[in-house]
């Protein structure tokens, strides 16, 4: 949900290095800004900041986009100054920090609040474009096809990602009906692929019994797999948020998370359900019909 943000500063001259987890430097492989992972305990971190800052230049200064405490801990203690929104008790660490915008009370979109801290920092007013545009490496859209042409899958295939991580407020976060949907999409002809993350092949593959499970692969490539589908299905998750990000046909289901701020942003993106509660099994369907018919 960053990448509006990120286009706008390198639009207006600022040279990026991206900070941050590992997997960021596969996602970003398109673009020419350098990545750094942040681990380890605060001296080593410290240590790998303060060695990406001064490789950077004397200019160099952080911009943080995350609102905790410790980020911004990070770079005090890298001895650099870092701009972001007054949060988490962490103004006095901050040159300049932001004020949280009022728009953020009534329900503003995280893309907007990290599109809105970095017009502060151009000095320019603007709003986020309507879709994202997470440009994709040609070597990961390789690669994606690489995989696809390994397992049989042709071109035209839908994508399909049931496995949501973890609980919101003691709620599984996965919609149910995937295993069903599944079925359904085969029964039509269509071919159904699946690409879990780490750890997740044995879930995937007991909730879509019919589905083409590709192996895990990095993120890059797993973004190409998304931009190169017919159509996307996934929870409230980062996969939903990648498939969006790089334009991808999607439809987001949600059921337990309140999609205001943070439902995947983009003109083809269709979300079914609420905070409230799970949509049905015949809302989905229909919503991925509709997605399908408009190929």
């Amino acid at each position: 949900m960053s990448v509006a943000a990120l286009d706008l500063l390198a639009a207006n001259g600022f040279a990026l290095t991206l900070v941050g987890r590992a997997w960021a430097r596969d996602l970003f492989a398109a673009y020419p800004w350098p990545t750094v992972a942040l681990a380890g305990g605060w001296r080593e971190r410290a240590a790998t900041l303060r060695h990406a800052l001064d490789a950077a230049g004397p200019a160099a200064r952080g911009l943080l986009l995350t609102n905790s405490f410790s980020s911004a801990l990070d770079f005090a203690l890298a001895r650099r100054p870092a701009a972001g929104y007054a949060t988490d008790a962490r103004r006095w660490l901050l040159r300049p920090a932001f004020e949280v915008p009022l728009r953020w009370a009534a329900g503003m979109h995280m893309v907007e609040y990290y599109f809105a801290l970095a017009t502060g920092i151009v000095g320019k007013s603007a709003e986020p474009p309507p879709q994202l545009d997470l440009k994709v490496h040609e070597v990961k859209r390789a690669r994606a096809r690489a995989l696809l042409d390994a397992a049989g899958v042709g071109p035209a295939y839908v994508v399909l990602s049931p496995v949501a991580v973890g609980l919101h407020r003691g709620r599984v976060k996965a919609w149910d009906g995937f295993g069903r949907l599944c079925d359904d999409l085969r029964a039509q002809g269509r071919a159904v692929v699946a690409c879990p993350g780490p750890g997740e092949q044995q879930a995937v593959a007991a909730v879509l019994k019919d589905a083409t499970i590709l192996p895990a692969t990095d993120v890059g490539t797993f973004a190409a797999l998304l931009a190169g589908s017919r159509l996307v299905v996934a929870n409230d998750s980062g996969p939903g948020h990648v498939a969006a990000a790089v334009g991808a046909r999607l439809v987001s289901v949600f059921g337990v998370t309140e999609p205001t701020r943070t439902q995947p942003w983009g003109p083809g993106v269709t979300l079914v359900g609420s905070e409230r509660g799970w949509p049905s099994y015949e809302e989905v369907a229909a919503a991925v019909a509709r997605g399908l018919a408009a190929e």
